[in-house]
């Protein structure tokens, strides 16, 4: 029972393991400064040269605590209680400071998950990557040679880049900049946090192909930390995926997401949007333990479909099973591997789409200061009806939904909801008109007061809107409203730090529903959401579209979910339309170049050799 998969990823270390694997990671423990209660426990495994290794899970399952153990390093609050973290042949738990400081960036190196925050915004990229290079003792001669080569190697334009600053480049650019950093000097593992997460399908596709060659040609490990299980089921060669701090499943790539095992593992892939097929997302019920709550037995036990006593009773190890190749921790790993659940249909909304437009933008132009940013941009979206915004960062998505709600009132044309012209500025629009058109969006961080309670958030457009309810009106809708968002009515108390991201964008949609709007404008709302948070946000709006008769603008880049939320599909590329018309035509058959390439940069990581789990 403690064979070694196929994989090659080692569930313990062998003696002489360590002089052919980057990176080997046994027996890891990290719990609260102040406590005894372990927010991660019991990880191990080991890369070797050129290999990556993908960290999937749950907000909260402990993938950045293990990625950031790799660089002696835990986050205020925490520290590394037991284990050990090779990185080349040298530990990393238990240095002083002086000496990690001297190893980050040579033998490890961080990547982070928003560029900008890796990046001095006063200090061009040139200088910054001559920087990394001279705080570890690079000659001035070698490092007049090496700059332009980095820049090279990420396929950036060098004088261009190199004489920029941060906030001259786009996303996709300031991310090849720090994997340029990262890289700078050819430490033996990279760790790469959430590096894709909010990047459009191509500039993603960029980042990921020059992260693949850069590992390969420096016989770097890697280890890549994200929640899209689409990004990892491409890039990585193994699988560790993670549930309440510990890995629960443990493997090659292929057989992980071909056949997953494990009952949280076939849970999140059955969260994950196909571009080749419209399936109804499954969200996970119930959320995961928080540290120090961790249940007897299983900790997955009170989510479990496939739960029995004895799960309950005694703890599982992570383990080989007979047939096979991965490790699991699970007692049940062998019986369920042999169970097939096929992906659930896509049924209809139950809401037949009117004749007549509820909203209509025609010829919409907008600015920013004198740059043209949307030229003659016209769509239609129908009474009941979901209609999917897509294209590139910068194709002008959203700006034209900020227009149609009055956030951005710099523009010429004409936008109608239900035949009536809506003035640019949302001030100067009529209560009613403002009501009908609620505006949910993309970070629910950023959009909700941390200093009022759910309650008083909800009730702010309430009195806005309908100043004469009483207060049993106003909190029976407030009730209500909640509900539709699938949280309970104990959420009023609580205040947003104390919600999870997808706890957070319910709460967004609650406040958006309060007031009965006939309009969402939905802006890329799930795009730094875990899958199965993903699933669940977009059945809520599948049902809400049924049940309350909603109308949909759904912004994404994400265009696998597009089928399993919308009815038509507006393709957008430099500020205007170039392809509209159903989903299954458009996604099925695009008459655009430009689409299709959209389309062939999507992930597609197990839908050619495998069905869905």
């Amino acid at each position: 029972m403690d064979r070694r998969p196929s994989s090659g990823v080692a569930d313990s270390p062998t003696p002489g393991h360590t002089a052919t694997m980057r990176v080997v990671v046994s027996d890891l423990r990290v719990c609260l400064a102040h406590g005894r209660a372990d927010v991660v426990d019991d990880v191990s495994f080991s890369l070797g040269s050129g290999q990556m290794l993908g960290l999937v899970g749950e907000s909260g399952s402990g993938k950045t605590t293990v990625a950031l153990a790799l660089l002696g390093y835990a986050r205020p609050g925490l520290r590394v209680a037991g284990g050990s973290v090779l990185v080349d042949g040298e530990e990393m738990c238990g240095r002083s400071d002086r000496t990690l400081r001297a190893t980050r960036g040579r033998r490890v190196a961080y990547v982070p998950q928003d560029p900008s925050s890796a990046l001095n915004p006063a200090m061009k990229v040139g200088t910054q990557l001559r920087e990394a290079l001279t705080s570890h003792g690079v000659a001035g001669a070698d490092i007049d040679q090496r700059v332009p080569e980095l820049i090279e190697e990420v396929k950036l334009p060098g004088a261009a880049i190199l004489d920029a600053y941060p906030h001259q480049l786009s996303g996709g650019q300031q991310q090849r900049v720090v994997l340029a950093m990262g890289f700078a000097l050819r430490p033996a593992v990279i760790v790469l946090d959430e590096p894709t997460t909010g990047l459009d399908v191509t500039t993603q596709r960029r980042v990921l192909d020059t992260i693949r060659d850069l590992c390969v040609a420096h016989g770097a490990a890697g280890i890549f930390v994200s929640h899209d299980l689409a990004v990892i089921g491409e890039l990585v060669d193994q699988v560790a995926v993670m549930y309440a701090g510990r890995i629960v499943e443990l493997g090659a790539k292929s057989d992980v997401f071909a056949a997953p095992t494990h009952p949280y593992t076939r849970g999140l892939l059955r969260a994950v949007p196909l571009p080749d097929r419209s399936t109804r997302l499954e969200g996970l019920a119930g959320h995961p333990p928080r540290p120090g709550e961790r249940p007897p037995g299983c900790a997955f036990a009170p989510r479990c479909d496939f739960v029995q006593p004895a799960c309950t009773a005694e703890e599982q190890r992570l383990a080989a099973h007979p047939g096979l190749t991965q490790l699991v921790r699970c007692r049940r790993a062998s019986e369920l591997h042999q169970i097939d659940r096929a992906p659930l249909p896509l049924s209809q909304t139950g809401a037949a789409v009117g004749d007549a437009p509820l909203l209509a933008v025609r010829d919409l132009c907008a600015s920013y200061a004198s740059t043209r940013v949307l030229t003659d941009v016209s769509l239609e979206i129908g009474e009941r009806e979901c209609v999917a915004i897509v294209g590139e960062s910068g194709s002008g998505k959203t700006t034209l939904a900020r227009c149609v709600v009055g956030l951005h009132p710099r523009w010429t044309g004409s936008v109608s909801l239900r035949g009536t012209a809506l003035v640019p500025a949302a001030r100067e629009r009529a209560p009613d008109l403002l009501r009908e058109v609620q505006y949910i969006f993309q970070s629910p961080y950023g959009s909700l007061n941390p200093r009022k309670s759910v309650h008083q958030i909800l009730e702010q457009p309430l009195e806005r809107f309908f100043g004469g309810l009483g207060r049993r009106d106003r909190l029976q809708r407030i009730d209500a409203a909640l509900e539709e968002a699938a949280l309970s009515s104990s959420f009023r108390r609580l205040y947003p730090g104390e919600l999870s991201g997808g706890e957070r964008q319910r709460v967004a949609i609650a406040r958006a529903l309060v007031v009965e709007p006939d309009l969402l404008v939905c802006d890329e709302i799930t795009s730094a959401l875990d899958v199965s948070v993903q699933a669940a946000i977009v059945e809520t709006l599948r049902r809400l579209q049924s049940d309350r008769g909603l109308t949909l603008a759904f912004i994404t880049h994400n265009l696998a979910l597009v089928k399993s939320i919308a009815q038509r599909v507006t393709v957008m590329q430099s500020g205007r339309v170039i392809e509209s018309g159903d989903t299954a035509t458009v996604l099925g058959a695009p008459a655009q170049e430009y689409t299709r390439t959209l389309l062939k940069d999507l992930p597609r990581p197990w839908t050619a050799t495998a069905t869905a789990p």
